[in-house]
């Protein structure tokens, strides 16, 4: 651990309780990713003074919660420093409901606030001096756990998930997190306790799955999870998957490849909506499996729609935000466009746009790169998805028209006096040519002015300069295109 690596607003919390004649140490998942060389998200730090003997000690802290949590806010720091998080050392009673303690004692020995921990990890408390490691009380081999990379419970790992079962997917998280393996023992104990998951709140549970989703190894997350049969209380229908085989397109079954996929989208380093897609996004294909007579290869017609349907009821069930679901759940009904790009017309791509709007077009373009590495294909931006995508921003991107002008034909007809006729056409494609020349003269003063100048003009010469400008503006649109084309290397 380096010497500067604790900030100066823990440090002040620290010496700020010691000069008060209080024990204090930094515990929990801050002293970990110390010795790990990892920056902290949060820090906690433990004493033997009581809430109503912290509080006063700093300007500006809440206390509300039943475990002795006093907060200490620091408004100017940065997020992970705005709230250091100061707890009595505390002997906890039994958890008759496997998620709380029935009730909280304080205590005068850090001993006995560290054999209340969850895991050996967690469980090392360093007290500083001016900001440097003073002592280390490591009661549990923690330290070594953590240079072996081992999670492990404090004591017996059966106590330790009675008493909280959330525990059991914590610890598959840290390993995920941490790069690290889960102890034997505790496997063994997660694997015997697993049915105590259904005491846990969705809400606890979704959480947990989303840092395993979040993770930069989710695909492994997800595979611990089954193997040790926590998945079949998250997300039962992914195991669903397991042994199914696809067609020849795809190298794994839709299980290896639904967590591929994800694996890829972690790896590129979307966002957990995306992340949820890629992992449900073929979720109905072990219930749409057909074998066709005429091939001999399976299909899976409908496994969009259905897929869609079966995702709003997971993420509905996991209790994930409402606006986030109903994106999650496009993607998942419209992530089999048609990429054709032989037969494939710019009016489908607009189709295609309308469906899943414009927000989530090139997050769905993601999706389909996620789709694709998980079949086991090593290329990930093809001739034909590139040629996708330039049709998509072709389609996106708004073509050069007489509407892009600040005046219009109804504008022009009023100022002007004049009846509707070609007039009004060939006087807009004039102005319009101007303003491609020089988009400054947009405005509706100048427009006004030139129209009234050119309507003023002999109907032939207003005819002619109208027709070129159409045909100017026909070429600039197609130079745009070819340009867009010429982007994504594509003809």
């Amino acid at each position: 651990m380096k010497q500067n690596s604790i900030p100066k607003e823990v440090i002040y919390v620290v010496e700020t309780l010691e000069k008060a004649g209080f024990q204090a140490y930094l515990v929990g998942g801050c002293t970990r990713d110390l010795f790990l060389g990892r920056k902290p998200k949060d820090w906690d730090v433990t004493t033997n003074a009581t809430p109503e003997q912290i509080i006063p000690l700093f300007t500006k802290t809440f206390y509300e919660n039943d475990f002795g949590t006093v907060a200490v806010v620091n408004e100017e720091a940065e997020e992970s420093l705005k709230i250091i998080e100061v707890t009595p050392y505390r002997v906890e009673s039994v958890y008759t409901d496997h998620r709380h303690p029935d009730k909280v004692h304080f205590s005068e020995k850090i001993e006995d606030d560290l054999k209340r921990r969850d895991f050996t990890i967690n469980a090392v408390a360093i007290n500083l001096s001016k900001g440097a490691i003073k002592d280390i009380i490591d009661l549990y081999g923690g330290f070594k756990d953590i240079k072996d990379k081992i999670v492990k419970t404090v004591g017996n790992p059966n106590d330790r998930f009675t008493e909280d079962a959330l525990r059991m997917l914590r610890a598959v998280r840290l390993a995920v997190e941490l790069g690290f393996t889960i102890n034997i023992d505790t496997e063994k104990a997660i694997i015997s306790n697993k049915n105590l998951l259904k005491k846990i709140s969705t809400e606890r549970i979704r959480d947990e799955f989303t840092k395993i989703i979040m993770s930069t190894e989710p695909k492994k997350g997800i595979e611990m999870l089954q193997r040790l049969g926590l998945l079949s209380f998250i997300v039962p229908e992914l195991e669903k998957g397991i042994g199914v085989e696809q067609t020849q397109a795809h190298a794994y079954d839709v299980w290896e490849h639904l967590l591929r996929s994800l694996q890829h989208a972690a790896d590129k380093n979307y966002p957990l909506d995306i992340r949820l897609t890629a992992l449900f996004h073929d979720i109905a294909k072990p219930q749409t499996r057909r074998l066709s007579r005429e091939t001999g290869q399976f299909t899976f017609y409908g496994h969009d729609v259905v897929g869609s349907r079966e995702t709003s009821k997971i993420l509905e069930k996991l209790k994930f935000p409402r606006k986030m679901s109903d994106k999650i759940v496009k993607l998942v009904r419209w992530h089999m466009f048609f990429s054709d790009t032989e037969t494939i017309t710019l009016s489908a791509v607009r189709r295609m746009v309308t469906n899943v709007g414009k927000e989530n077009i090139w997050d769905l373009m993601d999706v389909r790169v996620c789709d694709r590495i998980g079949t086991g294909r090593p290329k990930e931006n093809p001739y034909r998805l590139r040629k996708y995508h330039a049709m998509i921003e072709e389609a996106l991107h708004d073509p050069i028209s007489v509407g892009m002008l600040k005046i219009n034909g109804a504008d022009l007809m009023k100022l002007s006096k004049i009846n509707p006729g070609p007039k009004i056409g060939w006087t807009l494609n004039a102005l319009l040519e101007e303003v491609l020349d020089n988009p400054k003269l947009n405005t509706k003063e100048y427009l006004e002015k030139r129209a009234l100048e050119l309507v003023a003009l002999d109907e032939k010469e207003l005819k002619k300069l109208g027709e070129t400008a159409k045909e100017t503006k026909d070429e600039k649109e197609a130079e745009n295109v070819a340009e867009i084309r010429k982007k994504h290397h594509v003809s």
